[in-house]
This record gives C-alpha cells, sequence and structure tokens, in this order.
C-alpha cells in the first residue's frame, strides 16, 4: 500500500457545525487510530502541510460530479490546527446543498472524509500498523453513511445548539464486527 498511485479515501466520524450556509468541523484527526481492513492507520500533525496551497474539492461521498465547495474560487477553507484537517465550507444555494444543510443540522451525517496520495516517503510501516506523515489531499467528502475511522461523535450545531448523533457509533461498532 505504501506510494500507491491510485488515490486512497479514509472517512471519519469527526465533528460537523451547520453555521447558516456553511459547514465546519474537521475532515481528519491526527493520532486517532482506524483500522482500514488488516491494519491500523494514524495521521501525524503536519501530514497534509503541502496540500494546503492546491486545489481542493469539497465532494459529497468522493462523488467528483456532487462539488459542494473548492479552495481555487475561495468556497472552501482548510488548515491544519492542533486537532487536524480543519475545514470550512460555503454551502451552494442548491438541492445537494439544501439537503446536506438539512442533514447536518438534524445530526445525521455521517462525518467526514479524505482522498488522498501518500507522498514518496511520505508513510511509515511498522507491522501492520501505517503512519501517514506527508500526503497529497486531493478532496475532502461529507460522507452521509458509515465512516472508517471510528472514536469521535458527529455533531451538527445550529443556532448554538448541540445534538449528538448515537446511532451512529453503533452502526459504526457493528460495522466493525463485521470487518473482522
Amino acid at each position: 500500500m505504501a506510494g500507491a498511485a491510485t488515490p486512497e479515501r479514509r472517512s471519519a466520524s469527526v465533528e460537523v457545525r451547520a453555521k447558516g450556509r456553511r459547514l465546519e468541523g474537521h475532515a481528519a484527526l491526527f493520532g486517532v487510530e482506524a483500522r482500514i481492513g488488516t491494519f491500523s492507520e494514524t495521521i501525524r500533525a503536519g501530514a497534509f502541510k503541502g496540500s494546503l496551497g492546491r486545489d481542493v474539492l469539497a465532494l459529497v461521498d468522493h462523488d467528483p460530479g456532487r462539488v459542494l465547495a473548492r479552495t481555487k474560487s475561495g468556497t472552501l477553507r482548510l488548515a491544519e490546527d492542533t486537532r487536524g484537517l480543519a475545514f470550512d465550507l460555503d454551502v451552494p444555494d442548491t438541492s445537494q446543498g439544501r439537503d446536506i444543510l438539512a442533514l447536518a443540522e438534524r445530526g445525521d451525517l455521517g462525518g467526514m472524509s479524505f482522498g488522498f496520495t501518500a507522498e514518496p516517503g511520505g508513510d511509515a510501516w511498522t507491522g501492520e500498523k501505517r503512519e501517514l506523515r506527508s500526503v497529497t489531499l486531493h478532496e475532502i467528502s461529507v460522507v452521509l453513511a458509515w465512516p472508517a475511522y471510528q472514536g469521535t461523535v458527529v455533531n451538527a450545531r445550529s443556532r448554538g445548539i448541540q445534538t449528538p448523533a448515537p446511532r451512529l457509533a453503533l452502526a459504526g461498532r457493528y460495522l466493525e464486527t463485521l470487518r473482522g
């Protein structure tokens, strides 16, 4: 898997907030271990640093036909903070955009995800554990169902109200048992 040319995708059930016509939260968290098939993976702080000046898309479920925003137009803003890859995006006034906002406000989003390729030497393996150290970020995605990274809760915030999504954590634990 190291140095794969095909973009990889990772998802996390992370905090997503709806604020007016904007979504904000984290698309990836540093130091959170995720089980990806037969191996586990973490992301090191600074892994996205080289991608912050690139044109990165915000999609729905990794579908390039469902663009929400992009850095080139200024409708998507990305930054690394102490927790991970933070995002802030202006949701378009389209049927798709309105649907995403409605799901975020209800707490029904599955989480966030990102599509990337590891830079040469940008990942390190220790047995069946992989650490992402430097990646080329292609896109972030709103995930409508279950993400790969577990351990955090999806929240929608609107008008200062926080609504947890406990069903998501249960569904994620169930899916982990199926992955075996």
